[in-house]
């Protein structure tokens, strides 16, 4: 299978996949400023949680690398001041939260400048080769609750390019299948408004050669009442202490179709998306954005010129009541999920 790599460093710059090309052209951005990095995540260039992660990452060794300063206590302070600037960009996606917090636990003023720059760049590189790692390892898991000639429903994108490896998260899992030879059929939800369903999930099982069918978001609880569908199996931006799961906007609208049809909804998640310290899910930020991505999305304008109101929520919140398991590095839990999360970190 073909390893597309969305994101990665060379030490003097960073190379993203730019995801908003695709599936038209598979265009790759050269990144060496700040503010384009963090552009490049806003914007959605390079997006899924452990995937802007990596980049923030990369974008603290790399901006560091750019300081001047011999002093150790100032390039600390102004490390610091980077990792706030990319932690900016996007507000839901713990996974970012979580990467430039493990970067900057290298940050220790007794060590020379050069030492730590050195650490940084080494830590970087790590944090990506643990994703790969993790991620083959939750579709193992996954993997077990497939059966040869299984159809499953997804939505928006949590294969590879949004990690930094081939195998994704709730992709991970159908990855393995092909490799093993089953054959698994895949619904990808088009993912309202900005389509990461149809031009990059699609995109992403044709390369791998895997049979998937496009559907709008509006037409699950029909193909589900129909029969076609085994189970749904999603990715996530965080997953909050009791269970509560938040991902792309239209995720709660599937698991409450799911629970009404009698079919199985499987959250993937690397611990690294869990964070204990939000304890339910109303209290996960969830990121609003522009209007222009619904009144005119893609260049073209879909909504009266005048200036109706737009509400546009990028995430939605799944209760944990209404997920049969999540899919972990660390094996498949299931309810109660306060208790159970928390053990995974023990």
């Amino acid at each position: 299978m073909k390893t597309i790599e969305s994101v990665t460093y060379d030490g003097s710059k960073i190379i993203l996949l730019d995801q908003t090309k695709l599936p038209n052209e598979e265009v790759y951005l050269e990144v060496e400023d700040l503010k384009d990095l963090w552009d490049a995540i806003f914007e959605l260039k390079v997006r899924g949680a452990p995937a802007i992660g990596i980049a923030a990452a990369f974008g603290l060794a790399l901006f560091s690398n750019q300081l001047k300063t011999d002093n150790s206590l100032t390039f600390v302070k102004q490390c610091r001041e980077i990792s706030e600037t990319l932690a900016s960009s996007r507000p839901t996606a713990v996974n970012l939260f979580w990467a430039l917090r493990r970067m900057e636990t290298i940050l220790d003023e007794s060590k020379s400048v050069s030492e730590l720059k050195s650490l940084l760049d080494k830590e970087a590189h790590a944090i990506k080769a643990d994703d790969a790692d993790i991620c083959k390892t939750i579709g193992q898991y996954g993997l077990t609750l497939l059966k040869d000639g299984m159809t499953l429903l997804t939505h928006c994108n949590a294969g590879g390019i949004a990690t930094a490896n081939k195998y994704g998260t709730a992709l991970a899992p159908i990855y393995l299948a092909k490799e093993k030879g089953m054959n698994i059929h895949v619904f990808a939800d088009e993912t309202r408004p900005l389509l990461q369903g149809a031009r990059l999930t699609t995109w992403e099982l044709l390369q791998a050669d895997i049979d998937v069918t496009l559907i709008t978001d509006s037409m699950a609880a029909m193909v589900m009442r129909q029969g076609k569908i085994d189970a749904v199996i999603v990715g996530c931006d965080r997953i909050a202490a009791n269970g509560d799961t938040a991902n792309k906007i239209g995720t709660y609208g599937l698991a409450v179709l799911a629970e009404k049809h009698g079919i199985p909804f499987y959250v993937a998640s690397p611990l690294s998306t869990i964070d204990l310290e939000t304890k339910t899910g109303e209290t996960i930020p969830i990121e609003e954005r522009k209007a222009e991505e619904i009144t005119e999305g893609f260049g073209k304008r879909t909504a009266p010129e005048d200036d109706v109101m737009v509400y546009n929520p990028a995430f939605d919140v799944t209760p944990n009541e209404l997920i049969t398991a999540i899919i972990t590095e660390k094996g498949i839990v299931h309810a109660p999920y306060e208790k159970n999360l928390k053990q995974l970190f023990k």
